[in-house]
């Protein structure tokens, strides 16, 4: 008996036209899966249904993309331990990052059926306190709560909004190309979730150095998904409708602090969950072939040449 949410009408079409999901196949794609997991010695994964359906229908029920996927996942994961590791919500600096509401899912999506919209800000954290890897760490767990819980996250995808008001070259500083080639390669390679836009508002004088620098190690499609729209919050409308948007945004979401408070509660009723993660990852001594190793997943050397030659 396959263990996932039974999906709305709307997300339930969507994933049969454009994820190729076949419910009277779940249960055999998912054992498959589980099959595949049991017989790779290098890999400690989560097997339960909810979990690995992500991955199914992140590569649209391709099975041996959805274990490239999910090997990905683990080994990028375990290459990062700075981001991965440790992610106890009660932890003082955790929770102290957890309550800035520096990434916040918006509660709504434009139609039943539609990406979930992600309002990240910055700003709301002080770099002489912070590094980017604690604050991104916090992202990581938003992330694995909404591959769970949110259907629209999984099946539609995510819409990001970065809003860059009041950032400093502090902020810019803590990006470094071998950080954002790291970034990169977690949100494409080993991510099964599906970005479908992002947009680039109240941008700063030196935001080109930084996005650039994004670019290199972006693919052409994903490159294709990215809008810049300076101080021009109309131009973002006509993409994310303004009511999706919180108060200070003019929008009807209710305040940012109301959000916050959500995503306070929610993360801190999933420390079991994130205790546990701590004993999932790859073994690369256990690996069949060639291990795996940080500089060969994360090394940026010839992309720092080609950012100078650009």
């Amino acid at each position: 008996m396959v263990k996932i949410r039974p999906l709305s009408d709307a997300l339930s079409k969507k994933a049969h036209l454009e994820l190729n999901e076949r419910p009277e196949r779940i249960e055999e794609d998912l054992n498959a899966l589980r099959q595949w997991i049991a017989k790779s010695p290098h890999i400690r994964s989560r097997i339960d249904d909810q979990f690995l359906v992500c991955f199914l229908r992140g590569c649209k029920y391709s099975l041996e993309r959805a274990k490239e996927k999910l090997d990905m996942f683990y080994t990028v994961r375990t290459m990062s331990p700075e981001l991965i590791r440790s992610r106890d919500p009660l932890d003082p600096k955790i929770l102290e990052i957890i309550r800035l509401g520096v990434g916040l899912p918006l509660p709504n999506t434009e139609t039943p059926d539609s990406p979930r919209v992600l309002l990240i800000r910055p700003a709301a954290y002080d770099p002489s306190c912070f590094t980017i890897e604690e604050v991104i760490r916090i992202s990581t767990m938003a992330n694995d709560i909404m591959m769970i819980e949110d259907d629209n996250f999984v099946i539609a995808g995510q819409i990001g909004i970065l809003d860059l008001a009041n950032v400093t070259m502090a902020h810019f500083l803590q990006f470094t190309p071998s950080f954002v080639k790291k970034m990169t390669m977690m949100s494409q390679e080993a991510s099964p979730l599906r970005q479908k836009g992002f947009h680039y508002i109240n941008t700063p004088h030196g935001f080109e150095v930084v996005f650039n620098m994004f670019k290199t190690f972006m693919s052409e499609k994903n490159k294709s998904r990215l809008y810049v729209h300076g101080h021009d919050l109309d131009s973002l409308y006509r993409h994310v409708p303004k009511r999706l948007l919180p108060l200070e945004y003019g929008g009807d979401a209710g305040p940012i602090q109301d959000i916050i408070d959500q995503s306070v509660e929610k993360m801190l009723s999933y420390r079991d969950y994130f205790l546990q993660e701590d004993q999932y990852g790859t073994d690369e001594s256990k690996r069949p072939g060639r291990p795996r190793s940080a500089e060969s997943l994360f090394g940026v050397e010839g992309s720092f040449r080609r950012l100078e030659v650009d």
